[in-house]
Parts: C-alpha cells; structure tokens; sequence
C-alpha cells in the first residue's frame, strides 16, 4: 500500500494537466521532477479541448480577456507572452490554424502539442492514477500523502486545476491543499457554462438549436460572439464568456449589434418579422416576448417602437447556470494576493506553488484559459530553475 521508496523529489508537481506539464518542461534537466495524476494518461483535458483540436490561445491577448487581479495576470503574461507561446510550439513543430480571426488552433489535433510535453518531460517521473490526498510540511520537506503511499519533496507545485470536468478526476484537491496551509481561497464555481431561465424567458428555450451573433452585456464588459438557444436555457460561446462575469442581477443582449432597427423599418411596407435580419423564427418570438404585433413596420404606433428598442437591449436576470458538469472551466481558486507575482510561490509557505486553474485567474472562451495555465507554469518554473 505504502510507498517505501525514500528518494526526495527536488520538485513534485501535483497535476499533469496542461500547466503541470508545461511546468515540468521548463525545469532544468537537473532537477529530480516527479508528477502525481490521479488519472492513468497526462494532459486528459488538453486531449478532448476544442473538438480535439484545442483552441491553444487567441490573437489578442491581455489582462481584459480575465477575471481575476489585473497587475497579477499582467505579470505573468509579460513572462511568458502569447508570442512566446507561438515560438514555443513553432520550434517544436505544433502546426496551429487561426480560426474566426482570433482562434489559434491545433490544425491536426491536440496530440501534437500532448506529444511535445511528453517529449519534453522525459526526464520526469511520471506517478500516474494515483490519488493525492493531502500535504503537510514536516521541517524543510514536503510530505504528499497519495493513494499509493508518501512521496517527499523539497519544492510541491499544486498543478491540480478545477472542480469541472469531474469524469477526468477534476477535484477541489488544490484548494482543499491551500487552505490546509492557511493561505486564503475563493470557493469553485462553474465558469464558462450555459445559462439557465427565468419564467419569463422560458421563449428561449422554444428556439433550441438556433444560434445567432449577439453582444451581451454584463456590467462593464460587453461579449461578441455567436449565442445558441438550447433546451435548458442559453448557452454558445458568447454566453459562456459572459457566465464568467454574471454574479446575480441583470444582464442584457443586443440580438442586432450589426444594425439600427429603426433604419431597417423606416417606411417599410414589409412585415416587422420580415425586415427583422434574423431567422423568422426568432425574429417573431422577440416580437412576441415584447408584446409587439408582427405588422407592415410603417403602421407601428410610437408605444410600439420604445418597446422595439429593447431588441437592441434585451434585459434579464438569469436563473443561473448549468453546473459543473456543463462548465468548460472553475471560477475562483487561490487568491492572487497570496502568491508572489513573479514566482507563483505562496507568500506564507516557502516553496510551495500554485499553477492554472487553481488559482483564482480565469479566462474568457477563446483560448486564454490554455494561455494562463502555460505563461503561469513557465513562470514558475523560471523562477524554480534560478533558485
């Protein structure tokens, strides 16, 4: 049962998702590296991301695209950029494909950049389908208690992400590690998920399966992307984006940001569903959740028009969301004020680091929660190798 192999790691990261690999691959060769997973094969996640063909990172890049400590994130991506991404997988012959004009993707699929991390991480021991169950420091040394005995180390780097995708052994493990060690969390929530409905909303769901491109407004951020309707409420890559940023209270939609409705029925002898650039669909049952009859556009009476306005400003309170087992990502984590900038170390607990997902940073749909957990790791391995 127990691990009676009294070697010392020089560093044990725990996780061997995206950052936890990442990180490895940048720990100088000198260095005894071990990796805990709980699953049998690495990089589980990356594997099935984006269809398969994970969308890596995204054209533009900065603090905006993150909920999370600005100065914090701006650090970090300083060190290790979205340009230096690109050359790092250039160099090692990941062949990407920009989609929509923003979208970096594997052009064959995610295994070629997989391959690259395992290539680059021989000299790590792997400890795989192994469960980690606690940390506790004893002295200067590190003891991971895991499902397959203790394993010691002089430096732990928590790589272990979020609590969503649980069926790949998604754990709040991390937080559950920090706050043994009295450094400050913020609870998992589900991120990146579809929304669900109020009553009065519930028209929405009549058009599962239509899609259609919307700005979406949520406090100060405005979303642009394709939004879909689905059976248990709305979801689609704008929406998921905007779940990042809706706590509770409103949130409102622009179903023609390209347009000004007023222009499109101005003296039109044409129904109002028909001007509408919208599938018929939809464009009748926005006219219909306003209350609005679907007339010639030129007979529509003053009352009428301030109610069409709101095409342009559909305001809602969602009901919330879909959970985590429909969330892409985790909201929350380790606090940034608890951890070095420059390093990722805990401020509290020397030689202790934190990595991706399970810090309290995450991206919007697009590529950049990829982009944080590999600028986070490198940063930290930098900051290990100099040590």
């Amino acid at each position: 049962m127990y691990n009676t192999n009294m070697k010392i790691y020089d560093v044990l990261i725990l996780g061997a998702g995206a950052s936890g690999l990442m990180c490895a691959s940048h720990i100088d060769n000198s260095h005894h590296v071990g990796i805990v997973d709980v699953n049998d094969k690495v990089a589980c996640k990356l594997k099935i991301s984006g269809g398969g063909k994970c969308n890596i990172t995204n054209v533009n890049v900065s603090k905006d695209n993150f909920d999370g400590d600005g100065a914090f994130v701006t650090s970090v991506l300083e060190q290790f950029s979205k340009e230096d991404l690109l050359d790092f997988l250039n160099k090692n012959g990941v062949k990407l494909e920009i989609r929509k004009n923003r979208y970096y993707f594997c052009k064959e699929s995610s295994d070629a950049i997989i391959n690259v991390l395992k290539k680059l991480t021989r000299h790590v021991e792997m400890i795989l389908n192994t469960e980690i169950l606690e940390v506790k420091k004893v002295e200067e040394l590190f003891h991971v208690q895991t499902s397959k005995g203790i394993f010691k180390a002089k430096k732990v780097v928590v790589a272990t992400g979020g609590k969503s995708y649980k069926t790949l052994g998604a754990s709040e493990i991390g937080l559950e590690i920090a706050k043994s060690f009295g450094i400050k969390v913020k609870e998992f929530t589900p991120a990146l998920v579809g929304m669900t409905l109020q009553k009065e909303q519930f028209w929405m769901k009549e058009l599962s399966g239509l899609s259609c491109f919307v700005h979406i407004k949520v406090g100060d951020k405005i979303l642009k992307e394709e939004m879909l309707f689905a059976h248990k409420g709305i979801s689609g890559p704008c929406v998921l984006s905007a779940s990042l940023y809706w706590q509770k209270g409103n949130m409102s939609i622009n179903f023609l940001p390209n347009d000004d409705i007023f222009k499109l029925i101005k003296e039109s002898k044409k129904l109002l569903s028909s001007v509408i650039p919208l599938p018929k669909r939809l464009s009748k049952a926005i006219l219909d959740a306003l209350q609005i009859d679907d007339i010639e556009c030129k007979k529509l009476l003053p009352h009428a028009k301030i109610e069409l306005q709101k095409i342009h400003n559909y305001e809602f309170a969602p009901a919330g969301n879909f959970g985590f087992t429909k969330a892409e990502v985790s909201r929350g984590g380790v606090l940034c004020d608890a951890l070095n900038q420059s390093t990722q170390e805990s401020r509290h607990v020397e030689n202790l680091y934190f990595i991706g997902e399970v810090v309290n940073v995450t991206g919007e749909l697009g590529g950049y929660n990829f982009q944080w957990a590999f600028s986070n790791a490198v940063a930290c391995a930098r900051a290990i190798n100099i040590e």
